[in-house]
């Protein structure tokens, strides 16, 4: 009898165990923050001769030193090459500064965007180098077509993101078999986008796509991009995290899942429009479990002096009712 006991309270507890382990794998989650471009070129970069490297992330740095995944779309080379391109802009950091990446726990960075092929092939691979000794994955460019439309995929949690990179400028940067260069995608094209995706959505829970598209210093998507982003949704991705504006744009819940069109900037130099205000963005918080987008905050972000900081309130609260109206717009526009 006592032996029955023993076995029926061992039993219960065994039950106990596995009930605990079952509820919080149900109640696991992730927290993704996305970023817009980071730009550690031209006056960041001479900054950062003399800064420590946590300095461009100012007081959002405790924010992103929590997150799960930090991603950013990364403006500019790390390199020392010197075959500049001749084009606008030529952005370039020196490698060291890679060491700011790490210090603001950045996790995965975008290199499918207008600036990777700045300085030259060299340039490129040299950049991919500079993430790969530091343990920063890269998605978006690469030696070859293959390299650059390679999918990263983390665990956090138990739950497996899966972060795919694009870009709709510089069509003659795209990388081939035989080629270095960049994922480009021509809008519309989404036989390309499912083809990527298909191998990748099999086996993660979350699939985003980063994606540097669209002209500058627009505040809303036009018509064609909107399209364009539900047909990838529609094609299984979870998330898309857009940049290349300069400016945030509104949000958008599609069918549950989430399209971010334009992330704004975020580290830069750049001179401020005074009405457009590039220097005003956020950090988008987004929570995830195995199936769902479970919540977004957004925390706005001033840049100022080549350096990242919370905006105050009065100035945060305007830019929430900006991104609100932004957001209803386009909820209008469906």
């Amino acid at each position: 009898m006592k032996k029955r006991i023993i076995l029926i309270i061992l039993a219960l507890g065994l039950i106990f165990i596995i009930w605990m382990l079952l509820g919080d794998r149900k109640g696991q989650r992730v927290r993704i923050g996305f970023m817009g471009d980071v730009m550690l070129g031209r006056l960041v970069n001479e900054v950062l001769k003399d800064e420590d490297p946590k300095y461009p992330w100012g007081n959002v740095l405790p924010i992103l030193q929590k997150n799960d995944i930090n991603i950013i779309n990364l403006e500019t080379t790390m390199t020392i090459s010197e075959d500049l391109v001749p084009k606008v802009f030529n952005f370039k950091s020196d490698p060291k500064n890679v060491q700011v990446l790490k210090e603001g726990n950045v996790d995965i960075v975008n290199l499918a965007n207008n600036h990777i092929f700045d300085f030259g092939v060299r340039g490129l691979l040299e950049t991919i180098s500079v993430l790969d000794n530091a343990g920063i994955k890269h998605v978006g460019a690469g030696k070859d077509i293959k390299a650059a439309q390679k999918a990263v995929i983390i665990e956090k949690n138990g739950i497996k993101i899966g972060v795919i990179g694009f870009t709709d400028n510089e069509p003659s940067w795209k990388a081939t078999d035989d080629k270095p260069g960049t994922n480009y995608v021509h809008i519309g094209d989404i036989a390309l986008i499912k083809e990527a995706i298909k191998p990748v959505r099999e086996i993660v829970d979350i699939l985003i796509i980063t994606i540097h598209w669209g002209p500058n210093m627009r505040q809303a998507p036009t018509e064609t991009y909107r399209d364009f982003a539900h047909e990838i949704i529609d094609a299984g991705v979870d998330i898309i995290h857009g940049q290349s504006a300069h400016i945030f744009q509104g949000i958008e819940r599609y069918k549950n899942k989430l399209i971010l069109y334009d992330t704004g900037d975020f580290i830069d130099d750049y001179a401020i429009d005074p009405v457009l205000r590039n220097d005003q963005s956020f950090l988008f918080l987004v929570d995830v479990d195995k199936n769902n987008i479970i919540d977004i905050q957004l925390v706005p972000v001033v840049i100022s002096n080549f350096q990242v900081n919370k905006a105050d309130s009065q100035k945060g609260k305007a830019m929430i009712e900006k991104i609100n109206l932004l957001s209803r717009d386009l909820l209008e526009k469906k």
